[in-house]
């Protein structure tokens, strides 16, 4: 069966969702929100606004766009035509799941479909850093739809909820990173997808992550030379690729180690170690904790 790297990364970091709200604004108004390091993203519904996160260069919102950011930094969004002397506000609860900036009175000149959500995983913050830092995706109303379910699933109380709602994100992140896989110039898993060379390295190895691998090997797989490839991987996924290899096969690990189901030496052998032994060095290593502490901390934890 074909393995999606992309697939695989959003199922692992366990998404769920936190809250989603609708927010209309009119005439001048700067909405400040500081980082939480949690995935936040938003659909523009009507209208258009101008964002900025952290340090970067403000970059302008159109009606059908959507924005996510998978570890939330300091956030300005405000009206076009803001001065630079705007104080921040809040904006104000009109009713359940709808909030008002700006101007109070007469119609909206935008409406936004705000989320945030959270990552379970453990190890969030490794899978998050194989991610792009801002996916920006223009004219695709689909995710907007998604959007909208998952803000009615959160507000209301039917069976099976949760896991709906994750299913949902899981769709919801999967088709914005596929959608925004060449918006961006930032090292990233999702742009190294977007190469046709890399690809083809990436989905063998997390096809076969137990496999030995090595940079030639990988290569082989790109149709590249050793040292061509092993530039292009670092400079478009961000990590040299045994690197990424190690980081992987750890994250799988985390995960075979939470879930209690194998035998340290059958763990070890699915993520490419000949023994417990070694693949305990390693973990050990990387993480600094022996595997077997990891997992009782993980079972007292849950």
């Amino acid at each position: 069966m074909a393995i999606d790297p992309l697939a695989e990364i959003v199922t692992l970091l366990q998404p769920a969702a936190r809250f989603s709200k609708q927010v209309e604004c009119a005439g001048s108004w700067r909405i400040h929100r500081e980082g939480t390091g949690e995935p936040f993203y938003c659909a523009i519904l009507e209208g258009r606004c101008r964002v900025r996160f952290g340090e970067e260069q403000p970059f302008i919102l159109n009606a059908g766009d959507f924005v996510l950011v998978p570890a939330m930094r300091d956030l300005v969004n405000e009206s076009i035509d803001a001065p630079a002397d705007l104080a921040a506000t809040i904006p104000t609860r009109l009713d359940d799941g709808r909030f008002r900036g700006g101007r109070l009175e007469g119609p909206a000149d935008l409406r936004m479909q705000i989320g945030h959500c959270s990552f379970g995983a453990p190890d969030a913050a490794l899978l998050v850093s194989l991610l792009p830092d801002v996916v920006i995706v223009r004219g695709q109303p689909r995710l907007a739809t998604l959007m909208q379910l998952v803000g009615d699933e959160t507000r209301a109380r039917r069976p099976a909820r949760d896991i709906v709602l994750e299913r949902l994100l899981e769709v919801l992140l999967i088709e914005a990173l596929r959608s925004g896989m060449e918006a961006t110039d930032a090292p990233s898993l999702s742009r190294g997808l977007a190469d046709d060379r890399l690809a083809s390295a990436l989905h063998a190895l997390h096809a076969r992550p137990a496999h030995p691998w090595t940079v030639a090997d990988l290569a082989t797989e790109a149709a590249m030379s050793r040292s061509a490839f092993f530039a292009r991987f670092s400079r478009i996924v961000g990590l040299p690729p045994m690197e990424y290899l190690v980081a992987w096969r750890m994250a799988l690990a985390k995960q075979l180690l939470r879930s209690r189901e194998l035998a340290m030496d059958q763990v070890a052998e699915r993520v490419g170690y000949g023994s417990a032994s070694t693949f305990s060095v390693a973990f050990a290593r990387y993480t600094g904790m022996p595997p077997a502490r990891y997992a009782r901390a993980s079972q007292a934890d849950g």
